[in-house]
């Protein structure tokens, strides 16, 4: 175990050093930055200075190392559009992505989970008929789509929720939440309902599949003849193994909410790090583009390493295997 998680933060630092490096190369091929600070008039001292002062008058790699040391440490410069270091705007927008991630994530995972179950064990119902129908418009509508006619709908027509903004925060240290007030609760609502659908109903989808297939093995059949009552079979038996792939998508899920949150955030005017990062897109502030980049790719790789450890946890024939191939080493 302690050496299948060592190999995994071995593999997970090489990850983090390629996406490290593609997100520097921007600073070479993405955009002037003596240009975008000092605009276009400037002379050659003024351009000199600060090509010093940022480290650009260095080798290549003598900068890239100067990178990755900062990155370890949470720096990554400052903005060429804001003139602020970048940490700080990403300590400010990062609650309100993480939030709105997290609402998602639980809307999908509540929603989605019991009706691939409802799904999978009543398939001829008419109610699972409409979910089925349902799920493929989620599936089939873009993001940007969904969150404009929720606006109109909800904002627009009957006016009962806010069609941007994140609402009143309240500020707990560093950390600012919307948890904790009535008009940021109803400014969760929309875009986390836009962000978490095509979640849902990819996992609706895949839990009914792993349940039609489980519901046909020979070890649930085997349940059944002994006896046991259809609730025992169904998730004591059916549901506990269909929980690999779940917690696989899941997560990978998880990681893409927080990382493509980019148009839910635009759409809905929502103060996170996907509308800094648009913004600087348009600016090309390549410090908070990279930025981005290597905090996306970190919580990809914290989530997959969880959800590795998540696999021992549910599944024994992974714990069997790897002991059983450790007795063949020794």
């Amino acid at each position: 175990m302690i050496a299948f998680i060592v190999r995994r933060l071995l593999q997970s630092v090489v990850v983090m050093l390629v996406v490290g490096f593609v997100a520097f190369s921007l600073f070479a091929y993405v955009g002037d930055p003596i240009t975008i600070m000092l605009g276009q008039d400037f002379t050659e001292l003024d351009a000199a200075r600060i090509r010093r002062d940022l480290g650009l008058d260095q080798p290549f790699f003598v900068q890239f190392a100067h990178f990755v040391v900062n990155a370890v440490q949470g720096h990554f410069g400052i903005s060429y559009r804001l003139a602020r270091p970048v940490d700080q705007l990403i300590a400010e927008r990062l609650p309100a992505t993480l939030e709105l991630s997290f609402v998602a994530a639980s809307l999908a995972l509540a929603l989605g989970l019991p009706m691939g179950v409802y799904t999978g064990l009543h398939r001829d119902s008419w109610l699972s008929r409409v979910m089925l129908t349902l799920s493929l418009v989620g599936v089939s509508l873009p993001t940007f789509l969904i969150g404009i006619l929720l606006i109109l709908f909800f904002s627009v027509i009957l006016g009962w929720l806010p069609s941007f903004g994140r609402g009143t925060t309240v500020h707990l240290g560093w950390w600012t939440t919307g948890f904790l007030t009535t008009s940021g609760l109803k400014a969760l609502i929309l875009p986390s309902i836009t962000l978490g659908l095509f979640q849902m109903t990819l996992i609706m989808r895949l839990v009914r599949a792993e349940m039609l297939e489980v519901l046909r093995t020979d070890y649930v059949k085997f349940a059944r003849a002994r006896g046991l009552p259809n609730r025992a079979v169904h998730f004591g038996h059916a549901l506990k193994n269909t929980l690999v792939p779940v917690i696989t998508i899941t997560g990978l899920q998880l990681g893409a909410l927080i990382a493509f949150a980019i148009i839910t955030e635009t759409v809905f005017q929502w103060p996170g790090m996907g509308l800094l990062f648009i913004q600087s897109v348009s600016f090309a502030d390549v410090p908070v583009m990279a930025a981005y980049l290597c905090l996306v790719a970190f919580f990809f790789v914290v989530i997959n390493l969880i959800v590795d450890l998540l696999y021992y946890a549910v599944d024994p024939r992974l714990r069997i295997d790897r002991a059983v191939s450790g007795g063949h080493t020794v």
